[in-house]
Formats: structure tokens, sequence, C-alpha cells
């Protein structure tokens, strides 16, 4: 199963939006890797939310790029606070689930 997931870095106020089979192997590597990437720059990040999605990757992943298309504030922190599952989520972005 996959999941789609937010993330906040209190210390730069920023939101991060992934997809991934393991929450928690995904926020330690987010707080914990040795690369350099957006999120190794605004640590440490605290999960605000996180949504059940399909067994289906290729899903996943066309959900998630279409969050982050939108480069919206407000529509991740609608996310955090009034969605709760993945048709819930596919209306808010205008995906079609199948």
């Amino acid at each position: 199963m996959f999941y789609l997931y937010i993330l906040y870095s209190v210390s730069s106020n920023k939101y991060y939006v992934g997809y991934t089979d393991c929450i928690e192997r995904r926020l330690f590597e987010h707080n914990n890797s040795n690369r350099t990437t957006y999120t190794s720059k605004h640590r440490p990040w605290v999960l605000k939310k996180s949504i059940e999605l399909t067994n289906n990757r290729g899903l996943a992943l066309k959900i998630e790029k279409a969050i982050k298309k939108l480069k919206s504030r407000k529509i991740i922190e609608s996310i955090i606070t009034t969605v709760s599952t993945v048709e819930e989520l596919a209306k808010l972005v205008n995906i079609i689930i199948y």
C-alpha cells in the first residue's frame, strides 16, 4: 500500500509532500540522510498528515505530482485539516481514480 504524506519544518515554516510505502522509514530518511537534498536543508521534519492511497505506484505518483504542481500552501493546509480519504484527495486535485 502507498501513502501520501505531508511533512512540516518548524525551522523554516515549509511543507513537503511525498508518497511512500513506509511512512516511518521515509520520515527517518528525511531527517537523517547524509545526502544534500531539499529536505536536508530544512530539518527537522514532523509528520502532519498521511493518507492511505492505493496499491498502484503510478496512481500514487500521479496524486503526489498533482499536489506539487499546484504549489499551494493553502491546498496543502486544506489537505491536512479536511481530507481523510483518497477519494476526497483525488477530488481536491482533480484526479480520476478507478
